[in-house]
């Protein structure tokens, strides 16, 4: 059975996990630890505990469980003193404080939720994001990189604070793994975060994995604004210092126009300029759901199928 680690954070992470849980793989999946966000940021200041939203978006999308348990994890609540929170965040939250570990709560709420792979913090250290744009202005965390409009003007540097070392089963799953999925997601938000870890880059580096990089579908205004497949590469390879990418899985269907039009204030298509043996285009469109237009977010319009990606994934897996 092949071993798969899938390295990211956030909705990304969601799509590709919840397809290769189908398929006969050995599923691992190493979550960023730089959310500050929402239910996320006000448990960890209150707290003190680790941000749990990623991890549990991982946990709900390798569930075996049933509907109703999945639900549960993602439910949040609308009002009075918990207003925000979602309960698997709560969850999470609790049993790291009853358990003393991070790590222990994870693994006790993937029992729960009979989860079909393993779920890591990439780091146990409390640590922020940071960002120091070429204007000096100095963006304080996951929430302010992530809503910020200005990125693409320039920065100067990224970074974690407190400096922040690898969890060592971390680097064991991938020093182990037969193929290291990257992406797709948040470029500054919930990709890079993982490479600032110490120890995950030379992890990588030295890893005998076949790497892929799945290309985002649609460019963040203001932060990637004008990017394409290479552009995103580059930028990872400034992190990584090689290009380290065996595969790049690229998206080659095109949403409706009408689709396309919701979302121009917030980002364009990302487009393919890389015409290279290791790049795969496929299409890999999810499909709109009927919903209410006023209970459509902006971001989920244009996403990518689980099914699709983790069939592109598994090809790749099964010929290594």
């Amino acid at each position: 059975m092949k071993k798969i680690v899938v390295i990211g954070g956030g909705t990304g992470n969601f799509a590709v996990l919840e397809g290769l849980k189908n398929y006969p793989v050995d599923l691992t999946a190493i979550v960023s630890m730089a959310d500050d966000g929402g239910s996320t940021g006000v448990l960890r200041d209150e707290l003190g505990v680790l941000p749990p939203g990623d991890v549990r978006q991982c946990i709900v999308a390798l569930s075996d469980s049933s509907r109703l348990m999945r639900s549960l994890m993602n439910f949040r609540f609308e009002s009075g003193g918990l207003e925000g929170h979602s309960f698997g965040n709560l969850l999470l939250s609790a049993l790291e404080k009853v358990t003393g570990s991070f790590e222990l709560a994870v693994e006790e709420v993937g029992k729960i939720m009979a989860i079909k792979g393993n779920v890591i913090p990439v780091t146990t250290h409390h640590t922020r994001l940071r960002m120091v744009l070429k204007n000096k202005k100095i963006l304080e965390g996951e929430k302010e990189v992530y809503l910020s409009q200005e990125i693409d003007q320039g920065y100067e540097s990224i970074y974690l604070e407190p400096y922040a070392e690898a969890n060592t089963m971390a680097l064991s799953a991938i020093n182990n793994a037969d193929l290291v999925v990257f992406g797709p997601g948040g470029l500054h938000t919930s990709l890079i975060p993982n490479l600032l870890v110490d120890g995950i880059v030379d992890a990588l580096d030295q890893a005998r994995a076949k790497k892929v990089f799945i290309a985002n579908l649609m460019n963040r205004k203001g932060q990637t604004t004008g990017f394409k497949v290479s552009d995103y590469v580059s930028e990872l390879v400034k992190f990584i210092g090689k290009d380290l990418f065996d595969y790049i899985i690229v998206n080659k269907g095109k949403p409706p126009q009408e689709l396309i039009d919701i979302y121009k204030e917030e980002g364009e298509l990302v487009e393919n300029d890389l015409k290279e043996s290791r790049v795969l285009e496929a299409h890999l469109l999810g499909d709109l759901k009927e919903k209410a237009r006023k209970d459509l977010l902006k971001r989920n319009l244009i996403r990518h199928n689980s099914k699709k990606l983790a069939c592109e994934l598994f090809k790749i897996a099964d010929n290594l």
